[in-house]
Order: C-alpha cells, then structure tokens, then sequence
C-alpha cells in the first residue's frame, strides 16, 4: 500500500498528469511487489471502461460542444438577460441563469464555463464590472452544470455505485434549483453593498416574451399529462404537444424555447420509459443537431467536424483517466487499503451524520488534487460500503461526492474550471482563485444543507417513483 501511494504521489509531484501519475503507481507496485502478474494492469484498465452506461459520456460531451457550434449559448444568453437583465446586478444574474440553461443540455462544469463564460465574462467587463467578479460567478455558476441534470459525474457515481443513474438525475434538480437561489441572493448582496444599477432597462414586452417562453416550455408536460387522463395515448399526446410548440416558435421566432426543451426532453423520455439515461445522451446529440442543422441553420459540415474533433479528444482524456483510476482503485482494495480506511473511520464514529462531515471535508481535500472523474471512480469503492453500513441512502451520497468535487475545480493545483477561466480571462491563476473565494460561502452553505436535509435531495425521486 505504501509503495501504491507513495509513487502515485511522487509521479504527481514531478509534473505528471494526475491520470498518468495513477497509472505510472500502479505499474512501479506490480513490478515491486511482483504478487500480481503484469498483464492484469491492462486487463483491469479495460475493466474499467467496459460499461454501458459509459456510452454516455462522448455523447453528453458532444451535445454540448454541438450547442456551444449551434450558437445555441448565445441564446440563452439573450434570453437570460430579457428574464432578470434589469435587476440590480443584472449580468451576474443572466450569468446564473444562463447557466442554469445550459447545464440542462451539457452536463459539465467545464463546458459551462468554457461556452457561456467567454460570453458572459465580456459582457459583465463591458458594463463596467470588475474582471474578478465576471470570474467569481461564472466559476461558482459553472458548478451548476454536473448537479442539474443531465450530468457526466452521475453517470459515472451511478455506474460505480450500481445506483440508478435516472435517480440520480432526478434528485439533482432540487438542490439545483436550492444552489441557483443562493447564488442569485448572493449577487445581489454584492449588488446591494456597492450600488449597482440594472445594466438592461425594464421592459414589459421583453419580459414578458422571456415569461411566456418559460410557460411554453411548463405547458407542454402540463399538456401533456391532462391529454393522457382524457385517454389520449401518450405518444399521441407528445407528437401533437410537440407539433404545436415547433409551430408557434416558428411562428413567433422565440430566443430560446427550444433550447430550454432540452431537459424536458431528457427527463421526461426516462420517466416515460422511452429511453435509458445512457440513452438519453443520444437523444441529447439529436436535439442539438435538429437546433444547429433543421431549426437555427447555424451549423456547417465544418463546425459540426470541428465539434466532433473535440469530443474526441475529451472522451479520450476522460476515458484515460477512468481505466487509469480503475486499476488504482482496484490496487488500493486489493491491498486492503480501502478496508483499513473503513475501518478507521468506523472506529472513529457510527454516527451517519459524523462520518458524512468527515466524508466531506475527505471529498473536499482530495477533490482540490485529483480529477472529478478519477476521484469518483478511487473514492466510491471506499467509501460507500461505509455509506450503506450507516443507511445513508447511495442517492444522496452521490449528490453529495458531486457538489464537493465540483468545488474542487475551482481550486488550484487542479481546478480545470479555474484553469479555463484563468485563460478566458487573462487573469493569473493566482488573481482568478482570490476571485472566487467569496463565492464558496454560497457553495458551502448549499453543501451543508444537501447534506444534512436529504429531503432536499431525496423528496422529488421518491414522489416520482424512482426510491422507495
């Protein structure tokens, strides 16, 4: 076990790539130890992603790079600059709700920050706000992309944990919705105490437009629901919903209708039976190209190659970095390593509420030095023997693990969030973390509350069937 760990260390401490580091570990305690023959370091990193539900990712991956092509951010942006614009401190608030939007088709903190961020930071600049705070909610935004479904960690939790991955995209949307409310009312604390103005003048007619774009997207489950308890067979009640919502945006020409469809589409296919969540990714690819290609016309052959290219390399990284944890997380259960942690923490307490403080400030530390992915994939096989011994529901331990390690990314040596807006920003690392360190009040006070009131996170799957 040391020889695992103290390599894995030393390899990450010369430079190396977190997943190569791990990957490097393993292979230096296979020769060392000589107990394991040498072939099982590759048969168990192609273990690690042998998984259905891993399909998943290049295709969440592509659709939002496909709406970031499809010019699909800059709607939402307008579209969120209509809705709450003209509140004091209007652009930080478009800042979270457009990424409320967009976490609803991509499924990653990184897509967030990286597709709306390059928007909303210049815009916020231009308007006379500091570069620091542009970062400061666009990072702590950005956190919203994994927890409102659909979102790549849950699928990667839930394969780990062999928890439903639907569940888990269900029991995202309250907290969401709970985290949106705390960053809006952080924005306009900030508002408050330095006399900001609104930075888009009221309008009735532009806010009603962006209201009745918002009850469009409502009606149409409502719609839906009261066609099926009049006895209209479902898919006929879906077709004709859908039919008359693509008429009236063609007619009417709406910002961002369609786009806000996109979660409707996800979580109501799953619910109805239409689709797996795995599935549901595909369905996610499809919805973008039908904006991009058919509704918006705004994608060509070449971005569309383009988009393509760069989920390649993404999928790539993040399925290295998966096979590579595989191994390590086999290594460390093999070892016993993962027992004897167990064992400590079950030594130090039985109280479910003790050990999830524990847990978090566990996630916390080694969410700020490892990937997301690598981190869930290493962190579940130990801990959650642990979380079922203590009847924590896996469910809402995966909102939980999810939340943390986002908070993780915007911290250095290893935040890619921070990276990525470091670089948008032209900001140093440096000045981008002090920048978003008020920002983890509201983060961690959303953690606490997850944590501590599973309601929060478990009432929704269990009205909806998805939990006992």
């Amino acid at each position: 076990m040391l020889i695992l760990i103290v390599s894995f260390l030393a390899l990450m401490l010369c430079g190396l790539p977190v997943a190569v580091a791990m990957a490097g570990g393993s292979l230096i305690y296979l020769l060392v130890s000589g107990t394991v023959p040498d072939i099982v370091l590759a048969q168990r990193m192609i273990a690690g992603i042998e998984s259905f539900p891993l399909l998943a990712v290049p295709f969440f991956i592509l659709a939002g790079n496909l709406m970031n092509i499809a010019g699909i951010t800059g709607r939402i942006y307008n579209f969120a600059v209509a809705l709450v614009g003209w509140m004091k401190g209007g652009l930080g608030q478009v800042n979270i709700i457009g990424s409320v939007i967009f976490s609803g088709m991509s499924g990653t903190a990184i897509a967030d920050a990286a597709g709306l961020g390059s928007i909303e930071i210049k815009a916020m600049k231009d308007h006379g706000y500091s570069t620091e705070f542009a970062v400061g909610v666009t990072a702590a935004s950005a956190t919203l992309g994994p927890i409102i479904p659909p979102s790549l960690p849950f699928v990667i939790y839930g394969m780990m944990a062999n928890v439903s991955i639907g569940a888990l995209f269900v029991a995202g949307i309250l907290p969401g919705i709970f985290m949106t409310v705390l960053m809006m009312a952080t924005v306009a604390y900030f508002a408050y105490r330095n006399r900001w103005g609104s930075d888009v003048q009221f309008h009735w007619g532009r806010l009603g437009s962006a209201t009745l774009e918002i009850l469009l997207v409502l009606a149409f489950p409502m719609a839906v629901w009261l066609a099926t308890r009049a006895g209209v067979p479902v898919n006929t009640a879906v077709g004709c919903a859908f039919a008359l919502l693509l008429v009236l945006d063609w007619r009417y020409n709406f910002s961002a209708v369609l786009a806000l469809m996109a979660p409707v589409i996800l979580i109501g296919g799953m619910t109805m039976g239409w689709f797996t969540p795995t599935e549901a990714a595909v369905a996610a690819v499809i919805w973008a190209l039908f904006l991009g290609l058919v509704r918006y016309r705004s994608m060509t052959l070449k971005t569309l190659a383009q988009a393509t290219f760069e989920t390649i390399e993404t999928t790539a990284s993040v399925l290295f970095i998966v096979t590579a944890a595989s191994i390590f997380a086999w290594l460390l259960t093999t070892t016993q390593a993962a027992q004897m942690l167990a064992d400590w923490i079950l030594s130090v307490t039985h109280n479910k509420w003790v050990f999830l403080l524990l847990a978090n400030l566990l996630i916390l530390f080694v969410g700020c030095f490892i990937d997301t992915i690598a981190a869930i994939t290493i962190l579940v096989p130990i801990l959650l023997p642990i979380v079922l011994k203590l009847g924590i529901d896996p469910v809402h331990f995966g909102l939980i693990m999810t939340l943390n390690l986002m908070v993780g990314l915007l911290h250095p040596p290893l935040g890619m969030v921070l990276f990525v807006l470091a670089r948008i920003s032209k900001l140093s690392v440096e000045r981008t973390t002090v920048a978003i360190l008020p920002w983890l009040v509201p983060l961690l006070l959303a953690l606490a509350a997850i944590t501590y009131i599973p309601a929060v996170t478990l009432w929704l799957p269990q009205q909806m069937g998805l939990l006992k």
